[in-house]
């Protein structure tokens, strides 16, 4: 996000979330105050995922998306990726807050959209 204040907002949620974990009420509400700002920048992915997150948390008290897996490169890499321990819901969320931070990088975008196929998918 391009918008100082969307920035901070960002670190903040990523501050209370280091420090108090994942607390349902306040990181809803802060990721509601996020949204208009993805709106004003004309950022639908950005603005979908963020309501995406902030409904899976309200409805599951928890973030229940995984980090989105790197695709292997061959098929020797599979059996290494698919042996790596599962991300905590606090380590998830807060990877997804850093994606949100530069939405001008490709691989961001790419783990972005991968984030709300995910989210749709777990909303099913």
């Amino acid at each position: 996000m391009k918008n100082p204040k969307a920035q901070k907002l960002i670190d903040k949620i990523q501050r209370d979330l280091l420090r108090n974990g994942l607390i349902t009420n306040t990181i809803v509400e802060d990721l509601k105050q996020l949204r208009p700002y993805a709106i004003e920048e004309e950022n639908p992915l950005l603005a979908k995922v963020i309501r995406l997150t902030f409904e899976h948390i309200e409805e599951n008290d928890s973030f229940e998306i995984p980090i989105p897996d790197d695709e292997p490169l061959d098929d020797e890499q599979e059996d290494i990726t698919d042996t790596e321990s599962e991300s905590s819901p606090q380590e998830s969320l807060d990877y997804l807050l850093s994606l949100m931070h530069d939405t001008s990088i490709k691989n961001n975008v790419i783990d972005l959209r991968e984030y709300s196929r995910a989210l749709a998918e777990y909303a099913e």
